[in-house]
Parts: C-alpha cells; structure tokens; sequence
C-alpha cells in the first residue's frame, strides 16, 4: 500500500472553466484543468521538450502543448498526438468544495 500525501494547490474559482493554470507548490510544477465543472492535474512539463501544458490549448480533455503541438488526455495523460510518446504524469483529485486538492504518493514527494 503505498502512502500518499494531500496537496491544496489553488482554489478552483483560480482555474478559467474550459482552460488551464499553472501551481508552482515546492518541488512540482503543475497543470490544473477544468473540463466541463471537472478538475484534472498533470505535470505541468511536457514530456517532449521544454513546453508548458498549462499554456497550451485545450479542446474538451486535450490539451495541446505550447512548444511543439504534441497533444496529452487531461483525464489520465496519455498521448493523444505525436511528437509527444511517453505520457504526463496525472495526479488524483480529491474532492472539495472550493480548493483544488489533490493526493501525492509518497514516493512522488522525495524524487
């Protein structure tokens, strides 16, 4: 069983509806979506090269990369369009009424 740790990274009034924001908390550096009144979390780097997925352009629950227009699934991170191969690492919400909260497995804290 692997322990986790909650992280309060914005309030959700902080995230344009349909769009993303950027959360700098410690050592992360995240990408908070909202998609139809739902909240997602990702890694804010994109996997491919130095580009923010918050700046991107999101379309339903794809997000499109800033730097070369590789596009991630919101939802779980996975590859939607080249170049991008290798998938954003998502974070779990966890529900609040206000607050953008989200779990960190312990491990993720100490990479």
């Amino acid at each position: 069983m692997t322990d986790s740790v909650i992280m309060n990274l914005c309030k959700k009034s902080d995230v344009p509806k349909d769009g993303g924001f950027k959360v700098e908390k410690g050592e992360f550096s995240l990408a908070v979506f909202q998609v139809n009144g739902e909240f997602f979390v990702l890694d804010d780097l994109c996997t491919h090269g130095p580009g923010s997925l918050s700046q991107g352009y999101l379309d339903e629950y794809i997000i499109e990369c800033d730097f070369h227009a590789g596009c991630f699934d919101v939802r779980n991170g996975e590859v939607t369009a080249p170049p991008c191969m290798v998938p954003a690492r998502t974070f779990k919400v966890v529900f609040d009424p206000e607050d953008v909260v989200i779990k960190v497995p312990q491990s993720s804290s100490t990479e």
